[in-house]
């Protein structure tokens, strides 16, 4: 592999004495916020990626894309891969998940409980654009934006689209997206089923861990008035997985496709999700505007090998207050949350209930932005037997940013951004499921300073960072299980550097290039009479590299060779930084090749190249093989 990297590497270095020509580059707006703008003129580090994008990267999931072309990092929650834990800016892949917002259409994915935001539920035949706030987003996103905001904007066109591909090991996916546009009504209905065969096996009778699940959503969106826009909205998707359990360090090496020894070899788990939701923009004035928002999302999930079945349900309302002149906007909102989910033993509840303002300045090359959010979190956990307990937790969030346009293609900026997380309601309970006790926010304070330089051939950002942490959350493992616990790291901090570069070297040739240097301290933690203090953040790996070089040999076609390497971490609960086996360098070379016209595309993509072993340490012999073996799919899209 290493001679791979330096053959990639050295291909680049010859490749950039060629002359770009005819395609261009141009800012991106980023659409998501309420106060818009775009990446050169951003306050924030930011990285936006269009429908042009997730196409050309063939896909079979938006973890896929975030793991292979973004500077996030993802990895299927003990090896299921509906379910995929995701890191980014050195909060860790155990439970970094927690600290980032995710937003699709403005709805927050993130769950009341330890469950992973369920993106699995979005295809990404249906997605307009991603956009990731790195560090900031708090004032609109609030509750768990220390690390920052993945806002997802779904496709609104008048074409049809229809999609299918099969692959390796008995994989087969279908999508269709059909849309109608004109001045008075616009809708999209939207869907998915795949079916993977699996690669693990499960029992001795040769049962894989297979997989399936469907997505299907219709928006519509109707101009009533001149200046009233109605809309809403539909989702539902269904998810039946097989995953298998950890291995051995032997086990691994010889065979990551065996069967688990553990007491559960398999565990198999029925999930699905139904939302529907409402909105209307109205605008008061040609300057003032008014959005509001109402989503109803009810969820089931069910581990059938456990006997283990929970139902939630959520409710969620906010509003927002748009005032945009041509020097300066301001928007302020509201937001209301309820969540509730009902086990067999007991009812718990979270609740949020959040006011915000926000400001952007424009003085000439300079751009101001300023923003308050006030936020109440209010717990409830009710057994079948015993006593009510509650909670109230009151937080404060902040954003300054300022933007310096050195001339139309460069500018530097910097951010601060005071965030916080409430913690789920998983984090109450100890190891058997009894009540723990009601534990403490974390707190951020984080500063970044960046360098944006954007011309029709090169698109370059630089970014340095640090991260302050208070009450840090996570879950102590103890070796015995008998004092295993939620709780808090008293102080951590984080720093580090990104670099993202996508270069036009001619028209047949452009590489794409993101680079992540973290470091992740604990400074203060006791527990359990271990002393964490100087300890790395286990489940951070120091440097993360995504490169991509496309070949476009003639107008139709495009050859794309993508490597991904994360170097070794400390297993996911090895706070001690002591075990004996360490979470190994991730590395997956992947190659795809497109020939496309206007109606139609055909695609062929194979995964992980030259079959490097991949896997998630939890702890010594507890290994997720993932991405461990070659695979392949061909497919075809076409367009009317």
């Amino acid at each position: 592999m290493q001679k791979t990297i330096q053959l990639s590497l050295l291909s680049v270095a010859l490749l950039s004495q060629i002359h770009a020509q005819e395609i261009t580059l141009a800012p991106l707006e980023i659409t998501a916020t309420a106060i818009k703008t775009d990446e050169l003129q951003s306050t924030d580090a930011v990285e936006v990626y269009t429908a042009k994008d997730i196409e050309k990267a063939h896909v079979q999931n938006i973890y896929e894309f975030l793991n292979q072309q973004t500077s996030v990092i993802t990895m299927p929650s003990y090896g299921n891969p509906f379910s995929q834990k995701i890191d980014m800016r050195g909060f860790g892949i155990g439970d970094g998940y927690e600290n980032i917002v995710i937003k699709v259409n403005g709805r927050r994915l993130n769950n009341i409980d330890g469950v992973p935001q369920l993106l699995a539920s979005i295809s990404p035949d249906a997605i307009e654009r991603i956009e990731i706030i790195k560090a900031g987003g708090i004032v609109e996103a609030g509750d768990g934006a220390n690390a920052g905001v993945i806002n997802i904007i779904t496709k609104k066109t008048d074409r049809t689209q229809v999609g299918f591909y099969a692959g390796s090991y008995n994989t087969f996916d279908g999508t269709f997206n059909i849309g109608h546009i004109d001045d008075k009504l616009s809708y999209n209905l939207n869907g998915e089923v795949q079916k993977h065969g699996g690669i693990r096996y499960i029992d001795n009778n040769g049962n894989k861990a297979e997989n399936k699940f469907s997505n299907f959503s219709f928006d519509i969106a109707y101009q009533a008035l001149e200046n009233l826009e109605l809309r809403a909205n539909a989702l539902t998707s269904n998810i039946d997985v097989w995953y298998a359990s950890s291995l051995t360090l032997d086990q691994y090496n010889e065979d990551p496709t065996q069967k688990s020894n553990s007491f559960f070899a398999g565990v198999h788990q029925k999930a699905s999700s139904d939302v529907i939701g409402t909105g209307l923009t109205y605008d008061v004035t040609d300057t003032l505007s008014l959005d509001m928002n109402y989503n109803h999302e009810y969820k089931t999930s069910n581990y059938i090998t456990y006997s283990s079945e929970f139902a939630y349900s959520y409710n969620s309302a906010d509003t927002v207050l748009k005032y945009i002149k041509e020097n300066y906007e301001v928007i302020g909102g509201g937001y209301l949350f309820d969540g509730t989910r009902k086990a067999s033993t007991n009812r718990t509840t979270k609740k949020n209930q959040a006011a915000f303002v926000k400001t952007n300045i424009y003085l000439g090359a300079t751009t101001l932005k300023a923003g308050y959010r006030y936020e109440k979190v209010s717990y409830k956990y009710a057994p079948s037997a015993g006593n009510i307990l509650s909670q109230d937790d009151t937080l404060h969030g902040i954003e300054l940013g300022y933007n310096y346009m050195l001339d139309k293609e460069q500018s530097l900026f910097f951010n601060y951004a005071k965030g916080y997380q409430a913690p789920n309601i998983d984090r109450f309970f100890n190891y058997g499921g009894t009540f723990n006790q009601f534990i403490k926010p974390s707190k951020s304070n984080s500063y970044t300073l960046g360098y944006n330089k954007i011309t029709t051939t090169n698109k370059l950002k630089l970014s340095i960072y640090y991260i302050g942490m208070n009450d840090e959350i996570y879950y102590y493992a103890d070796p015995t299980y008998v004092n295993s616990k939620n709780t808090n790291i008293d102080k951590s901090h984080k720093y580090g550097f990104d670099l993202y570069d996508k270069y036009l070297l001619s028209k047949k040739f452009n590489v794409i290039f993101n680079y992540n240097y973290v470091k992740a301290i604990i400074d203060d933690e006791i527990e359990n009479g271990e002393d964490y203090s100087g300890n790395e953040l286990p489940g951070v790996s120091n440097h993360n590299i995504k490169a991509t070089l496309n070949y476009l040999p003639n107008e139709h076609t495009t050859i794309a060779l993508t490597e991904v390497y994360r170097s070794s971490a400390y297993a996911a609960n090895d706070f001690n930084n002591n075990f004996a086996q360490k979470q190994e360098a991730y590395t997956s070379t992947d190659l795809s090749c497109t020939y496309a016209k206007k109606d139609y595309e055909i695609f062929v993509k194979i995964n992980n190249l030259f079959n490097q072993k991949n896997g998630l340490w939890i702890r010594d012999d507890a290994i997720y093989p993932v991405n461990f073996t070659t695979t392949a799919i061909f497919g075809f899209n076409l367009k009317y």
